[in-house]
């Protein structure tokens, strides 16, 4: 172990009280328990003004990959969670580190070489299990035990040179001189083991802390199928790093009250250990949607507009449509807003067509044009005179939804709303399902209504 990291460690020993660690296996993408309990090692950490290290334990050397530890860097930093890094932050970098401490243990009685090891050369080395009683006092369970007598001897090294993930780990956390473990339930079995060894090696107990896991709604084991996809494919999908940290948080914790919204700069000064329940957290996919569109509302025009427009680019250049009115979006936003609860709505509405008539002329089925309640007379009726009264509307009325549906209203209201207003709207959009008339047109203007309500009526005239 290099010098540097040696005075790095000390420098953290004597100046926090609080160090934790979060150690993912490479060996998949960065999923969102995972970011959950990263998230918990951080903000704890950061509460008491501690530093959190991340490690990868990447002991399978079959399945750990680099892509793997790519995408969780990349999903930690996308979600805004800090951390240090040791100068060997892979455990088979620290080979020759562990190596030290087997022979070590092995003179001391506390280990020996058994039998022949099926996994490489040599002979495996077991822990002599001294058959006692393994007593924790967990932060957020209380008082656990085990009965350390079921484990036997338990192996852990395949041979001299090739120490095994519970050995890893103790000496791990000894050097970096970890002193909250915080990790999931399922980890509560391996804290027996890496107990015994800890002690055998004369190491300091650092404290744990045991975090429920987190449960489809069906409260089987979460998949894909209930929504838990990798952190970096909710990114793509559109959700913003602040809604997913804010729903992870609470998935499992609560100050208390009714508030749900907080920064991480809140949740970072609020978070308390105790207050994580002891009961599994239920993945809520509605919820968390709900949360990205309270963020999405709270985005400034600007920002807002901004991203629509890069979206809008990349959806509709496919369809056709190269050049985007910066005047038309900027009063399609309000809209938008509206509807959106990520960013992959946009990517929706526009692959299913939703969109194509904000930016150009809709293709009209002639016999959809009148509605179920009405005829081609009526309708070409209407469309006269609702072409009058815009046509007597200012250009710059069509800036304001309220302008346009005044000038129609009492024409609606007395002639029978339905039957005016669907060949209205069907005319803008040649969808059967829309927003109302009056915001297409203040949206698209003036020029643009006229235009395909003449068309409509020219349709219904050739029919």
């Amino acid at each position: 172990m290099s010098t540097d990291y040696v005075l790095q460690t000390t420098y953290y020993r004597l100046r926090m009280k609080v160090v934790t660690r979060f150690p993912p296996s490479p060996t998949g993408y960065f999923h969102i328990g995972s970011a959950r309990t990263a998230l918990f090692n951080y903000l704890f950490a950061a509460h008491e003004g501690g530093v959190m290290y991340l490690r990868f334990e990447d002991t399978d050397k079959e399945r750990s990959r680099k892509e793997y530890e790519e995408d969780i860097l990349a999903g930690l930093a996308w979600l805004g969670i800090k951390y240090e890094m040791p100068e060997h932050p892979r455990q088979s970098e620290r080979t020759h580190v562990y190596q030290n401490y087997v022979p070590r243990l092995i003179k001391t009685g506390a280990a020996y070489e058994a039998e022949e090891s099926k996994m490489g050369g040599g002979r495996v080395v077991r822990f002599k299990n001294p058959n006692t009683t393994v007593r924790f006092t967990d932060l957020i369970r209380g008082e656990i035990s085990f009965d350390t007598a079921e484990l036997k001897d338990f192996i852990i090294a395949r041979n001299l040179n090739e120490p095994l993930y519970h050995l890893a780990v103790v000496i791990d956390d000894h050097e970096m001189g970890v002193s909250h473990i915080i990790r999931g339930e399922d980890h509560i079995s391996n804290t027996q083991r890496q107990i015994l060894i800890l002690e055998a090696l004369g190491f300091k107990r650092p404290e744990y802390a045991h975090i429920p896991l987190i449960l489809a709604p069906d409260r089987t084991k979460l998949s894909k199928r209930h929504g838990a996809l990798s952190v970096n494919e909710y990114r793509a999908q559109g959700y913003l790093p602040e809604a997913l940290v804010n729903y992870l948080t609470l998935l499992g914790w609560n100050p208390g009250g009714v508030r749900e919204i907080y920064s991480l700069e809140e949740l970072v000064e609020q978070f308390d250990i105790a207050q994580i329940q002891k009961s599994s957290a239920i993945f809520d996919i509605e919820k968390l949607q709900w949360f990205n569109r309270e963020y999405i509302r709270r985005l400034s025009d600007d920002a807002f507009e901004r991203k629509v427009a890069g979206v809008l680019k990349e959806v509709m250049t496919p369809r056709g449509i190269f050049h985007i009115d910066p005047v038309l979006l900027t009063k399609l936003t309000p809209l938008l807003k509206e509807r959106v609860s990520v960013w992959d709505d946009i990517r929706v509405l526009a692959g299913e067509g939703e969109l194509d008539y904000f930016f150009m002329n809709p293709r009209i089925d002639p016999p959809l044009l009148p509605g179920k309640n009405s005829d081609v007379d009526t309708a070409k009726k209407h469309l006269v005179e609702i072409r009058k009264m815009l046509g007597d509307l200012p250009s710059e009325d069509f800036k304001n939804v309220e302008a346009v549906k005044t000038a129609l209203w009492d024409y609606a209201t007395r002639e029978g709303r339905g039957a005016v207003l669907w060949p209205f709207r069907y005319a803008l959009t040649g969808k059967e399902r829309s927003p109302d008339p009056f915001t297409i047109s203040a949206i698209i203007g003036k020029h643009a209504s006229l235009l395909r309500i003449d068309n409509a009526y020219e349709i219904l005239k050739g029919s």
